[in-house]
């Protein structure tokens, strides 16, 4: 799978052990910063992400920053995407499962490196049901997004 990546200064450790796990697991990864752990604003990481996820150069992207919110609040901004702050194992899914989130925000200062990639893991390899009441659902935030 194409994932892009992107974290700021506070996501920066755990970008770079998950970028780590992702291309052993074989998939094709984009890392669009930060590159270091000097301090930088993570809009610009989230708008970046969203951006390629967006027009499909991407198909999922994941972000992190100290606490997940900023992230997932900057990402959601751009019509079509949908990305879930996630922190544990079953939202990793639902999110999938309901929503078809195609961003996941991490909050490296809530997480360590073992649950975030379980929570990566799970999230990557859960298929959106289709089912038609979480479509209706979909097509209204779309819609009023």
């Amino acid at each position: 799978m194409k994932i892009a990546l992107g974290s700021d200064h506070a996501g920066f450790a755990l970008k770079e052990a998950l970028k780590k796990q992702l291309m052993k697991a074989g998939h094709e990864i984009k890392d669009f910063g930060a590159y270091s752990k000097e301090s930088c604003d993570y809009p610009d990481f989230a708008f970046l992400v969203a951006g390629e996820v967006l027009e499909g150069k991407y198909e999922r992207g994941i972000l992190v920053c100290g606490s997940g919110v900023g992230m997932s609040i900057a990402a959601n901004r751009l019509r079509g995407i949908r990305a879930a702050l996630v922190s544990d194992l079953h939202t990793a899914k639902q999110s999938r499962a309901h929503g078809d989130t195609n961003i996941l925000c991490l909050g490296a200062k809530r997480i360590k490196p073992p649950l975030a990639n379980k929570i990566v893991t799970t999230w990557l390899a859960t298929p959106f049901s289709n089912e038609e009441r979480h479509l209706r659902r979909i097509k209204k935030i779309d819609r009023e997004g």
